[in-house]
């Protein structure tokens, strides 16, 4: 009778695990490589003239307030955070909420937090950064300068 070794199996396991991660690795970034939940947090297009640099993040069901945008040296960062609660009906029950009697049996909470930094071919003036939102789009411009500098924070309007 063969004995087994549970502590074999797991490290066999485990280096199997590393090889995918390997393999997938490599293909995280590129055009019809694998789709990995969380993997792209936020899409974008990075669009570059002769006079800026022009970022556009799709955002959708966040509102401006909820949007960090930050420009440091030789990158741009975008992060939104949102809390959202719904009431959820439980079937055969009355589960709704009152000023004077909280009754309800279950209710939905969440937050999502996405985040993106985009590394900039170019350098950019962080004085005349400018950024909008609107229909779920983070349109960012940035205008293009020579040399580099700090970090900027850039209001979102």
């Amino acid at each position: 009778m063969t004995r087994r070794d549970p502590f074999g199996e797991i490290e066999e396991l485990l280096e199997r695990m590393g090889r995918e991660f390997e393999e997938l690795g490599g293909t995280l970034d590129t055009p019809g490589g694998p789709e990995l939940p969380g993997a792209r947090d936020v899409a974008v297009d990075v669009i570059e003239d002769d006079e800026s640099i022009t970022v556009l993040a799709d955002l959708p069901g966040f509102e401006d307030d909820d949007i960090d945008v930050e420009l440091r040296e030789e990158s741009l960062s975008i992060a939104a955070t949102r809390e959202e609660e719904r009431d959820v009906e439980v079937a055969g029950e009355e589960g709704e909420a009152t000023d004077s009697d909280v009754r309800y049996h279950r209710r939905e909470r969440r937050s999502r937090s996405v985040s993106r930094r985009i590394p900039l071919a170019e350098p950019v003036e962080a004085d005349g950064a400018t950024a909008s939102y609107e229909n779920g789009v983070l349109t960012v411009t940035l205008p293009k300068r020579s040399g580099g500098g700090g970090g900027h924070s850039i209001d979102v309007s």
